[in-house]
């Protein structure tokens, strides 16, 4: 059957555009290069899951120690490093926010860092003073470093083995059995993630690596969204931040899926967030590394990937011990900071300025050590300190928020 001439013209030009869609679908783009290994080191795990490596700025011999933090839109320098190194910085508009404050900093333009097998440069470090991060883990921290370190590489955090490998950009292979986490990155890193309480939310959270605790919640959120128990009874304990010591209420959620992994009875800190570093509403806390430690990570910011393994110690239990007590290190002695009231701390007898010199057997002067043994709950242990030169023995008995 023969079609008349314009419905001939339709099929043709039908024709003609359908081979234009096909021919536009053969397009590939063009595959990754393969990632390649530059370079693997070890780092330090401090208290909370919180980790330090060592590298060299410029010509200085001295080894400096940064912790490593997605939680961190750059990279900076503490104070009294550049004070002692005399590296020279210069003042500028930029104003950085973080827990406990904002202010403007000085800068440091266009220098390197030296780690094992590899060096990294054209680094532009704000100065910051990080005076309490140093006495909060009792050994020096000359900086902290993110976004500009993860932006530039692919980086596997083995947690096992304490290493870090670091990959060009390209494509890597994951490790089988772990999940994909799709963060949406802004220079900082934020997750999606379901949590349950009083009832069941989703809610977008950073995803945080230089928080040595498991989950935060912006009070604001809480408040808005009344997803904790009624029955909750959060205690106050002190944290540190950006801007120094400063105070929040700590409490457990029913549970928390991250992924396709899900923990119940997870401890969570709230945040009075008068800075709104968590910019709220868009975000509603953050995911900390005391619970991150618990996956061998993979971050890949050049693919917009995160991916987690569980390791050997994703079983590990969470701590809900409960002391009310702050302490700090500082020129070689562990002294108390501050002492909640009503916590058992108080009832134990400890007062500020105390200076601690051995908890249970452990007299190392460690402070890392001596908080370890304090997260023993319901356990009484024996506290030698020190007031008005005299040695006073101290029983405390830590509480569970649990």
């Amino acid at each position: 059957m023969s079609l008349p001439a314009s419905m001939k013209f339709i099929y043709c030009l039908l024709l003609f555009n359908y081979s234009q869609i096909y021919c536009a679908g053969q397009e590939l783009l063009k595959p990754l290069p393969e990632a390649k290994l530059i370079t693997k080191f070890p780092f330090k795990i401090y208290s909370g899951g919180v980790m330090v490596i060592s590298a060299k700025f410029e010509t200085i011999s001295d080894s400096l120690n940064f912790i490593l933090d997605t939680g961190s839109s750059g990279i900076s320098l503490d104070s009294s490093t550049c004070a002692k190194y005399n590296i020279k910085t210069f003042p500028t508009d930029t104003t950085i926010i973080g827990m406990g404050g904002s202010h403007k900093v000085n800068y440091v333009f266009n220098k390197q860092l030296h780690f094992p097998g590899i060096s990294i440069d054209k680094l532009h470090f704000h100065v910051n003073n990080y005076e309490v991060l140093t006495s909060v883990y009792g050994e020096k921290i000359d900086g902290i470093i993110g976004y500009s370190f993860f932006s530039r590489y692919i980086v596997k955090i083995d947690f096992d083995n304490s290493t870090l490998s670091v990959y060009t950009p390209g494509e890597i292979q994951y490790e089988k059995g772990g999940a994909i986490l799709q963060p949406v990155i802004n220079r900082l890193p934020t997750v999606n993630l379901l949590f349950k309480d009083k009832k069941r939310l989703q809610h977008n959270f950073y995803f945080d690596t230089g928080a040595g605790l498991n989950f935060l919640l912006n009070e604001a959120f809480v408040e808005d969204s009344s997803i904790l128990l009624h029955r909750r009874k959060p205690v106050l304990t002190q944290a540190e931040g950006m801007g120094g010591k400063i105070q929040m209420r700590l409490t457990v959620i029913k549970m928390l899926e991250v992924g396709k992994y899900r923990f119940r009875n997870v401890p969570v800190f709230l945040y009075k967030d008068e800075f709104n570093v968590t910019a709220y509403p868009k975000v509603g806390g953050l995911l900390g590394n005391d619970l991150l430690r618990r996956f061998n990570i993979t971050v890949n910011y050049p693919q917009g990937e995160i991916h987690l393994l569980p390791n050997s110690h994703y079983r590990d239990a969470f701590d809900y011990a409960y002391t009310g007590l702050a302490i700090y290190f500082d020129e070689g002695i562990i002294f108390v900071d501050d002492v909640m009231a009503g916590s058992p701390a108080e009832k134990a007898g400890l007062k500020k300025d105390d200076v601690l010199i051995g908890v249970g057997s452990n007299f190392t002067n460690n402070i890392m050590q001596y908080k370890t043994i304090l997260q023993s709950a319901k356990e009484k242990i024996k506290l030698i300190v020190r007031r008005n030169g005299e040695l006073i023995e101290l029983t405390i008995k830590p509480g569970s928020i649990f």
